[in-house]
């Protein structure tokens, strides 16, 4: 009856579980199947809650309420890192565009300052190294803020 209702692929992964029971494999077989063919971790989360709750004969409702429970702090808590995550990826940005805009700035305050920066071979090593290095920062800051949570 589920699966009619609900949409494509979660009806028709349900179908398939239905289908399962019907010929006879038990719902533990069904629902790892089903888990095996979806790998998410919220499904087999679920899958495993389902199972134990029929083995131990324990009350499938105030398994799933705890679940869900679980599972929207679990959501949460992805929002949450999400959020100081972004402010960590515009420093990434920031840092190298405010590198760049200090040497316009300079050059609109003191025409031609950048020109004799960088006719010297001095300058032009330090513009290089500090374009690097604010390369350098930006990868890092970008690779460290990858979190899988």
């Amino acid at each position: 009856m589920a699966a009619d209702e609900m949409e494509a692929p979660a009806g028709e992964e349900l179908a398939k579980v239905a289908a399962k029971l019907a010929v006879g494999h038990s719902i533990d077989d069904a629902l790892e199947e089903l888990a095996e063919r979806l790998p998410s971790r919220e499904l087999v989360v679920l899958v495993t809650t389902l199972v134990l709750s029929n083995r131990a004969g324990g009350t499938v409702v105030s398994s799933l309420r705890n679940l869900t429970q679980t599972l929207e702090e679990r959501k949460e808590t992805r929002r949450e890192v999400r959020t100081q995550l972004s402010q960590v990826t515009v420093t990434a940005y920031v840092v190298p565009l405010l590198g760049i805009g200090t040497l316009l700035l300079m050059n609109r305050i003191s025409a031609g300052s950048l020109d004799r920066m960088t006719s010297s071979f001095w300058g032009q090593a330090a513009v290089v190294v500090a374009f690097c290095l604010y390369g350098i920062g930006f990868f890092l800051i970008r690779r460290m803020s990858k979190i899988d949570v």
